[in-house]
């Protein structure tokens, strides 16, 4: 029987948000959040009703103890998070402008994550799921990641799991060139890919969407989604190419998560059954949401405000 819809592995983080907007020098209180990538990637999917579990350590510290019991609190399956001893928790502090963009501050080497192993990935946990989420911010964190990663997703595609995929290059973390190393050898492996157009260009060379989609399909992808901001976004699935327009958000507050809300909404509505078009306007709309409000994951919209927001007033499951 499977215990959960998705799973994902990743550095749960201690993130500082700014009390007021500028850059991070002049900022002289910060307010201590929950977050990083995979967290509220899973976030997002929880919130949407989605069994989401997530392979993650933490520091055996106050911080570590605080992101258990957040995202316990959120639903999520914390029976592969671990607190670890000899690691403080990861941290980072956000600055963020006036036009709702900004930079984040890493403090996480080393990563409590530094103690995931190939012998840590349980094949039973993935098993037991639909699909399994990944992202390049895990991998960058540590140059073994990537075989843990390329474990992780062999083990998925063993047992009829797909694997789902977010490049997520963060240059602060890693070089370019390691960059484009490492999550290339992923791509084989992968069903699922959510990428930016800046993404692709990076790891492929400046091309036209159609050739990065292609590029992305010569991988394996049956999914091909390139995410374009304020754009919206395009997708690729069985043949069909759909350019689906962004959904205006009230006021962009705070772009972090948004990308991470996106994946978690289309991942959602395919689980449902839903065509192409109608999992990139739910993704965009799940965006759009994020962006109004300020937060790693508080903007992480729940399923019925999802629903209120495209006119629905329920999903039809098929």
């Amino acid at each position: 029987m499977l215990k959960n819809d998705v799973i994902t592995i990743g550095d749960a983080m201690i993130t500082f948000n700014p009390a007021s907007k500028g850059p991070m020098r002049y900022v002289h209180s910060f307010e201590k959040k929950v977050g990083g990538a995979e967290l509220n990637f899973a976030i997002g999917c929880a919130r949407l009703g989605l069994k989401i579990g997530i392979i993650s350590r933490t520091g055996n510290d106050e911080f570590g103890r605080h992101i258990l019991n957040f995202i316990r609190g959120e639903g999520i399956d914390i029976s592969e998070v671990k607190l670890m001893d000899e690691y403080p928790t990861s941290i980072n502090f956000k600055e963020i402008l006036e036009d709702g963009s900004g930079r984040t501050f890493y403090y996480r080497h080393p990563s409590p994550t530094n103690e995931l192993t190939l012998d840590s990935i349980s094949e039973e946990f993935i098993r037991n799921s639909k699909v399994l989420h990944i992202t390049g911010v895990f991998a960058a964190i540590n140059p073994k990641n990537i075989a843990i990663l390329e474990h992780a997703a062999k083990l998925a595609k063993k047992n009829n799991v797909k694997v789902s995929f977010d490049p997520n290059i963060r240059l602060k973390l890693w070089s370019l060139e390691d960059a484009r190393e490492g999550l290339l050898k992923l791509l084989p492996y992968v069903d699922f890919v959510f990428s930016g157009e800046q993404e692709a260009e990076w790891l492929f060379g400046p091309k036209t969407l159609e050739q990065y989609i292609d590029t992305y399909k010569e991988y394996g992808a049956e999914h091909v989604i390139i995410k374009r901001g304020d754009e919206g976004s395009v997708g690729y699935f069985n043949g069909e190419i759909i350019n689906a327009r962004a959904k205006k958000p009230r006021k962009v507050v705070d772009t972090v998560g948004a990308g991470d809300g996106f994946n978690a909404g289309y991942i959602y509505s395919y689980l449902q059954g839903s065509s192409l078009k109608e999992s990139l306007e739910f993704a965009n709309t799940v965006g759009s949401m994020v962006v109004s409000v300020s937060g790693d994951n508080e903007g992480l919209p729940y399923l019925e405000d999802v629903l209120i927001a495209t006119g629905k007033s329920v999903f039809i499951e098929r």
